[in-house]
């Protein structure tokens, strides 16, 4: 399969036309923003590994019921995937206070919630992509009650298979963000990419940070964390081979 025109890029990635009108080709790029795209920088060799994990993490849902766009791996970078009508809402799962969840609320990092929280954020760069609950989504016309229904209860049980798969790997899921698309015949499945730049993973003994806030935070060792991350997901995989 073979790129044709390109029809988007956005601030991690580049996205294709193929032959086949229903199939798209995903590029990874090695770009990296923060703060709504105030903070800009490159972190080497970040696109092919947050491909690879991607991928991976998508065939592992899949084969948990979990409807996805992955198709084929074609390249270190380039991915096949489902063309999909991006719902435009952010899903963000948080098993953990961190980030924005600790500074809108007034409390610490790393308290353990007794259950998930779902988050909705209106996927809208101009607006800051400003929290939303369902009410809001529905009077947007972002979405249906069936489908938020569908999404929260896809968000967590990926939450539920994913957490088990980290703390194989010896490393604490404290949340993450996820965006869901339509097929053309209307069937919502999960889309984007799962990798560092969605996902806060907290080493399990030491809760070293390896993934995207050492970028955010100028904490260093950003392409070593995320070098880390993949190979413990790598021995993870072969392991369950």
């Amino acid at each position: 399969m073979e790129k044709g025109a390109q029809l988007y890029e956005g601030k991690a990635k580049k996205v294709f036309a193929t032959e086949d009108p229903d199939l798209l080709i995903v590029s990874y790029k090695d770009d990296a923003t923060a703060f709504n795209g105030q903070k800009r920088g490159t972190i080497i060799g970040k696109g092919v590994i947050n491909n690879k994990m991607s991928n991976a993490l998508m065939s592992m849902l899949q084969k948990h019921g979990i409807p996805t766009h992955f198709v084929e791996q074609l390249s270190d970078r380039d991915t096949l995937v489902k063309r999909v009508e991006i719902v435009p809402l952010e899903v963000i799962v948080r098993n953990i206070s961190a980030g924005s969840f600790a500074k809108n609320y007034g409390v610490q990092e790393g308290i353990v919630f007794s259950e998930p929280t779902v988050e909705f954020t209106y996927k809208n760069d101009a607006l800051g992509d400003p929290l939303l609950n369902d009410s809001h989504a529905l009077a947007l016309g972002l979405t249906t009650r069936e489908e938020l229904e569908q999404i929260r209860n896809y968000a967590l049980q990926i939450d539920k298979l994913l957490q088990s798969f980290w703390l194989s790997c010896g490393v604490t899921l404290v949340d993450f963000k996820l965006e869901f698309g339509r097929l053309s015949d209307g069937t919502v499945i999960l889309a984007d990419e799962i990798s560092p730049d969605t996902c806060r993973l907290w080493d399990s003994k030491t809760g070293e940070k390896l993934d995207k806030d050492r970028f955010r935070r100028d904490l260093g060792g950003v392409e070593d964390a995320y070098h880390e991350i993949m190979s413990r997901l790598e021995k993870q995989m072969e392991t369950k081979e």
